[in-house]
């Protein structure tokens, strides 16, 4: 078989604009186990966008975009259901901004032999393929954003903002969070920005540049970025899909604040859809009800859904969108504030 006979079918992303799971999440509701704390779930969700007080902070993690949930976070953005967002750098760089540059990805099967694979330079996520080649290309447009910036330290944010205006000049109709986010204002960060595309962009334009000034990314001022945004907002919920360091990044904020001497309070609300388990003390999995313990997430508006991000996030948000609670909010607009 050829390159191109792997690379045949492409995903598709979920529209959660075209249907309403309002039946589906209420019928949950008179169900047990993670029916009913889906249920739960998306009516906290829903308590986030009517609540005029509070900022929605939504976390990213895992191989969310390249599965055909990109038009998901999209329309959570477009529709002002979402005021910032922390986020692994695959799901941005690799996988959103990769296709904002045009680029697909493509079903394939878990069974395919991955030294053919490796052979025909194609990159598995399970059972989804990836061209290695785009991927090159992509790490080289990171390169070159890096290049027309004046040398200097810049946060994820600004980086990713950079990339946003890329993609607005290059006029294409390709949908992506990343140029979604750009236009409404609303800030990304990617706290690890090198563990992607980015950082292979990165390396090659330092390595470039030799001894003459170079962008360096610095995490620090992602974190007190992130912390003037709580900091402002007192009031805050997180939806966090996935854990790793988004989730922590963004419930470490309220400790921040307090050590910074402002009393706005623990995250409000706090929903986390996950996969993994609380039993190895691993982030992943912890509780919200533990991270009370941290100071970080407050009692009584949190649950936990343990199901996979691709049957669950879908049902959640287009709950939460035909409610229509987002009608009546406000853009926060945070990128404003730097």
């Amino acid at each position: 078989m050829k390159k191109g006979d792997y690379l045949k079918k492409e995903i598709k992303h979920i529209d959660i604009t075209s249907f309403d799971s309002t039946d589906i999440v209420n019928s949950y509701r008179l169900m047990a186990f993670q029916a009913r704390n889906l249920a739960v779930a998306s009516d906290l969700y829903v308590r986030m966008l009517s609540d005029k007080n509070c900022s929605v902070i939504l976390c990213l993690a895992g191989s969310l975009f390249s599965a055909g949930l990109k038009k998901v976070v999209c329309d959570m953005v477009r529709n002002n259901m979402v005021d910032a967002i922390v986020s692994t750098g695959a799901i941005m760089v690799d996988q959103d901004f990769f296709e904002g540059l045009g680029y697909k990805h493509y079903a394939g099967s878990p069974l395919t032999d991955d030294k053919v694979l490796r052979l025909q330079s194609i990159d598995r996520i399970y059972d989804t393929y990836v061209d290695e080649d785009q991927l090159r290309a992509c790490d080289k447009t990171i390169a070159q954003i890096a290049d027309s910036l004046t040398p200097g330290v810049y946060s994820s944010r600004e980086f990713i903002k950079e990339m946003g205006a890329y993609l607005a000049g290059k006029k294409k109709d390709n949908e992506s969070v990343v140029l979604e986010a750009y236009k409404k204002n609303v800030p990304i960060f990617v706290p690890a920005f090198s563990d992607c595309s980015a950082g292979f962009g990165l390396v090659y334009h330092q390595t470039q540049r030799g001894k003459k000034p170079k962008v360096a990314i610095d995490s620090v001022k992602d974190f007190l970025e992130l912390t003037k945004i709580k900091a402002s907002a007192n009031a805050t919920g997180i939806f966090m899909v996935g854990g790793g360091v988004p989730k922590n990044f963004a419930q470490d904020i309220t400790v921040a604040v307090e050590i910074l001497g402002k009393n706005v309070g623990m995250h409000k609300y706090a929903v986390q859809i996950t996969v993994a388990d609380e039993r190895d003390g691993g982030l992943s999995g912890s509780t919200l009800k533990e991270a009370h313990s941290w100071g970080k997430v407050d009692s009584g508006n949190e649950q936990m859904v343990y199901c996979e991000a691709t049957i669950a996030l879908p049902l959640v948000v287009s709950y939460a969108y035909h409610s229509g609670a987002w009608k009546k909010r406000k853009p926060k607009e945070y990128s404003k504030l730097f």
